[in-house]
């Protein structure tokens, strides 16, 4: 009862979605239309034995000639079922490659603005840093206790990152993009 007075939902039925709706009626129609031809077909095969049974062979040629023209018929409707179909399916992929097509449109402009907030020098830098920081954890391992270098006075506390590096959980997202399109 609240929907009454509510605001009306805007529905997502395209014109691609009216189209493959309009051409599944169709495709479905044929079908029945088939059915119904078949059913007429063999009570007519039917007939036409008994006609023969009966001495009446003029009749019984009549209904096969209405046989072999509904057979070509049945044959004319099987390819317009095929054709529908074929239409069904181009139709739906197409819908498909549009969405695609519009997902590779936002993944560019995704990353057109990663690239306007860092530049290809400044990932650089932080590639650096982050292979130092790695190389100095290596280092000062706690994993060698007998070899610690770090006793001799030789290791430091790591530094900051400097706050003109933005800070971002994607990080590592926007350093693995720039790998790959630098590679």
């Amino acid at each position: 009862m609240g929907n009454i007075f509510g605001k009306k939902k805007r529905t997502r039925v395209t014109e691609q979605d009216k189209a493959v709706l309009q051409l599944k009626q169709q495709r479905d129609k044929l079908r029945m239309y088939q059915k119904r031809i078949n059913l007429q077909l063999e009570k007519e095969r039917l007939l036409a034995k008994q006609l023969l049974k009966n001495g009446k062979k003029e009749k019984a040629l009549l209904l096969l000639k209405k046989k072999r023209y509904q057979d070509q018929l049945l044959d004319k409707t099987e390819n317009q079922i095929g054709n529908l179909e074929r239409m069904v399916q181009d139709l739906e992929f197409a819908q498909i490659e549009n969405k695609v097509i519009e997902g590779l449109k936002v993944g560019n402009e995704c990353l057109k603005k990663m690239h306007e907030v860092m530049s290809i020098e400044e990932v650089e830098r932080i590639m650096d840093e982050t292979q130092d920081a790695v190389e100095y954890q290596q280092v000062c391992s706690p994993t060698q206790p007998e070899s610690n270098q770090c006793d001799s006075g030789q290791c430091h506390t790591p530094t900051p990152p400097s706050p003109s590096v933005p800070e971002t959980g994607g990080l590592g997202l926007l350093l693995q993009l720039v790998e790959v399109s630098l590679g």
